[in-house]
């Protein structure tokens, strides 16, 4: 697996997290999760001002770096998170309310996705961030943007699945999920996707 580039060493440098995205990311680490890394960070920030996303939604909600970020980029936005881990999420509560962002505008769903995602409404979302389970993203994608109204966005962190995705030689299923996902998208018409080299890989999914 090639390391990361010049460019990329450059980019996730250049970033400068809050104190509350700091200590989130490091007990992240601490706790053995991988949170999406600062660039990536700052990107979903900027995919959620840009949009003006105002209900969004979140798939793994680790300790709350994603959330953080998202909440930077739309201050106003209401946030679900589904996660199965309680004390991860009871963590990342701690590290929103830190943040100043009010108990009323997060509402965190401790359970199984793909036992909740089918019971929320289509098009219930402007935004929804998929950073969960490796094995079913295929799956909660295309939850994510059933739940996704016409015009907003789906975005995956860690499409390149550890650098994997690029090299053909290989095939285990974890790798040609991601790499399955990336073909669908790009061929589908009812969708504008992007995929883009940072952090673990980004891919960008906007319904038409």
């Amino acid at each position: 697996m090639a390391g990361p580039s010049e460019d990329q060493r450059y980019v996730e440098d250049r970033v400068v997290e809050r104190p509350e995205i700091v200590k989130a990311r490091r007990d992240s680490l601490e706790m053995g999760l991988k949170p999406v890394t600062p660039a990536t960070g700052a990107l979903i920030a900027q995919i959620a001002a840009s949009t003006d996303a105002k209900r969004i939604i979140e798939i793994g909600t680790g300790l709350g770096v994603s959330a953080l970020w998202l909440l930077t980029g739309a201050p106003e936005a209401t946030l679900t998170s589904i996660d199965n881990e309680v004390e991860h999420q009871h963590l990342a509560r701690e590290s929103l309310l830190a943040a100043g962002v009010p108990a009323a505008r997060t509402r965190l769903i401790a359970g199984a996705a793909a036992e909740v995602l089918p019971r929320i409404n289509d098009g219930s979302y402007d935004l929804c961030l998929v950073d969960a389970d490796a094995a079913s993203v295929i799956e909660y994608v295309e939850h994510a943007l059933r739940i996704t109204r016409p015009g907003g966005t789906v975005i995956v962190p860690r499409a390149l699945f550890h650098g994997r995705v690029p090299n053909p030689v290989l095939r285990d299923e974890l790798t040609q999920g991601f790499r399955d996902l990336a073909e669908v998208v790009n061929a589908a018409e009812d969708v504008v996707s992007a995929l883009v080299p940072i952090g673990d890989g980004l891919l960008l999914i906007t319904k038409r």
